[in-house]
Order: C-alpha cells, then sequence, then structure tokens
C-alpha cells in the first residue's frame, strides 16, 4: 500500500517509510502556473501535471518515476508568434547521500557526471523542484511556427554586388578557377 502525504511538493525524508512507496500527483493552480510560466519565459502554461512515486532504493537512497504532462507556449524564435507544444515526459531521479553537488567559481569548467538522474539528499525531496526543473528540460530550444523561414538580407555599398552564400564556402571558388585553367590550357 503506497503512503499519501498530507504536502507533497515537498517531501521530509525523515516522514518516508522504506517499505512502502509514496505516490504524488501535482497540479499546479493558475496563479502558480503562471508564475512558472514567467520563470521559464513562455507565453503560456497550461494542463500542467507531474504524477508518480518515490519509492526507496536500498538502505538510503530513493527512485522518483513520474510522467510529466503539459501544453506549453512560446514565441516562435522567427516570427515571435505563438508556438503551442505538448509536452509529455518520463521523469527519473535518484537521490543518494552520496551523489554530490558539485560548486564551481563562474566561469569555471565541471566535469558533468556519468548519471545526469541522481541528485543530492538532503532532509527534504523537493517534488515541485524536480517537476519545473524536468519542465524547462523537456522545453522546445527553438520553438518554430510551421512555415515560418528565415529570409536573407545582402546589404553592399552602392555599386558593389553583395557577397552571395555560395562565395563564403571555402571551395566554391576552386571550380571556376579550375574551370579557367582548363581554358587557357586548351587554348
Amino acid at each position: 500500500m503506497a503512503q499519501h502525504p498530507q504536502k507533497t511538493e515537498v517531501i521530509r525524508v525523515a516522514d518516508l517509510s522504506s517499505r512502502r512507496p509514496v505516490t504524488f500527483d501535482l497540479t499546479p493552480n493558475s496563479a502558480q502556473s503562471e508564475a512558472i510560466a514567467s520563470d521559464l519565459d513562455l507565453l503560456a502554461l497550461r494542463k500542467l501535471r507531474f504524477r508518480g512515486t518515490l519509492t526507496a532504493e536500498g538502505r538510503k537512497d530513493w527512485l522518483l518515476q513520474a510522467d510529466l504532462g503539459a501544453t506549453v507556449t512560446q514565441p516562435c524564435v522567427v516570427t515571435l508568434e505563438p508556438v503551442q507544444t505538448r509536452i509529455d515526459e518520463k521523469v527519473t531521479r535518484r537521490f543518494s547521500p552520496e551523489a554530490v553537488l558539485e560548486t564551481a567559481d563562474p566561469g569555471s569548467e565541471i566535469e558533468m557526471p556519468g548519471d545526469d538522474t541522481l541528485e543530492p539528499l538532503g532532509a527534504e525531496i523537493d517534488i515541485a523542484r524536480v517537476m519545473i526543473e524536468a519542465l524547462a528540460l523537456a522545453l522546445p530550444p527553438y520553438p518554430r511556427r510551421e512555415g515560418a523561414e528565415l529570409g536573407s538580407l545582402a546589404v553592399a555599398e552602392d555599386g558593389i554586388a553583395p557577397m552571395q552564400d555560395e562565395e563564403t564556402k571555402p571551395f566554391a571558388g576552386l571550380a571556376s578557377l579550375r574551370d579557367k585553367l582548363r581554358n587557357e590550357d586548351d587554348a
């Protein structure tokens, strides 16, 4: 039988039973959805739901498995018109006291861990934070409205032909040079 905690946004690890999984079902209200949309630079966020279980894994670790569903509206990267996307993702996180969150000085490099589902385990597990992070990772990085095309712009001074894309390619002129040399040899 599963545990059903009173407050599922943040769960205290000390209150968890290692014998029974914890089920959760987060559906933010409209004010919370607007705040999340604002934080993620979305035009709109609808139907956000995060549902899953938190299960003991070994003696000290916890496994979170959940389904994330949301409908997001973002600006098109070409036209800035609204683009609506449905997101349905499986989310897995492993919370362990052995996982160490590396902190580094701004601008310095850190090595990425081999297991990107591993999270440090503290006194609490913030399920709402996991939901928002998973949503941010699932967002399309370059939403584009269907049929939206980038135009081209060619600028040059008066009397000079603007440079074309073909002329910027390093080997584009070699074919014409080869043809020119052949014509000189034939003459």
